[in-house]
């Protein structure tokens, strides 16, 4: 076996634990920087390609996550389980920008700009996972992961709907935050007074209506089982008394 195989396999719980902590704080960290790059190129209309800095970064933020998912496959216990339930994690975090000058394959500024959002959409992941990892409380866990998701869903949706329907092409899209008011809008079910234009636009209503539908019915099942659980409690406090 390796020598850097080696070392994973000698490592005791403790040890892997305290790996896995450090792991989780660097894809939290990175996945915060991505974002806000991203996000701040795109509400100013940056050309990324000509971007160096930015090429390089997200390659090695790729580089990173592909470690992550690595590393914990080896510490997983079960590690088919691992790869089948984190397969897409380690396709997500593949830098596509940076293969596909070699790939020889021409693609749409559209395209690229999709591209671009691969490896965000991995790092919005992680970032709820591990934000769910802090609980620990298991159920509590699970919201704040399903909440993160929807937060990042609507976050990254209202920007690729600032990109497709901005610019002139929807006279009620003017700025970033004329997005993302129409994406928080959608995701709770609201309605609201910018309609999109655009296919790609009316896709991403559809799909921020049917999450808000879904997801929001959680915070209800949380509330009850927290004070389900504070009269049990008070209950056995009682009895106890």
């Amino acid at each position: 076996m390796p020598p850097r195989l080696q070392l994973f396999a000698i490592m005791s719980p403790a040890h892997k634990k305290i790996f896995l902590n450090l792991l989780h704080t660097m894809v939290l960290v990175l996945s915060v920087i991505l974002i806000i790059y991203i996000s701040v190129d795109s509400i100013r209309d940056r050309d990324f390609l000509q971007n160096h800095h930015y090429m390089v970064f997200q390659f090695w933020v790729c580089v990173a996550f592909i470690f992550d998912f690595f590393a914990e496959l080896w510490m997983a216990d079960r590690k088919w389980d691992y790869v089948r339930h984190r397969w897409y994690f380690l396709l997500l975090s593949i830098p596509y920008l940076n293969l596909l000058p070699f790939t020889g394959w021409l693609v749409t500024n559209e395209e690229l700009y999709f591209f671009r959002f691969i490896p965000l959409a991995r790092g919005g992941m992680a970032l709820s996972i591990v934000i769910g990892y802090i609980s620990k409380n298991r159920f509590l866990g699970m919201l704040v992961t399903y909440v993160s998701i929807l937060v990042l869903v609507t976050y990254f949706a209202a920007l690729v709907f600032y990109q497709k329907e901005g610019g002139g092409v929807n006279s009620a899209v003017t700025n970033y935050w004329d997005a993302f008011w129409w994406g928080c809008s959608q995701v709770t079910t609201l309605g609201c007074d910018i309609y999109p234009v655009t296919p790609v636009g009316k896709i991403l209503c559809c799909v921020l209506s049917a999450m808000g539908i879904v997801m929001f019915p959680l915070f209800t099942v949380y509330a009850t089982d927290a004070i389900q659980r504070y009269y049990n409690r008070n209950k056995q406090a009682k009895n106890k008394a």
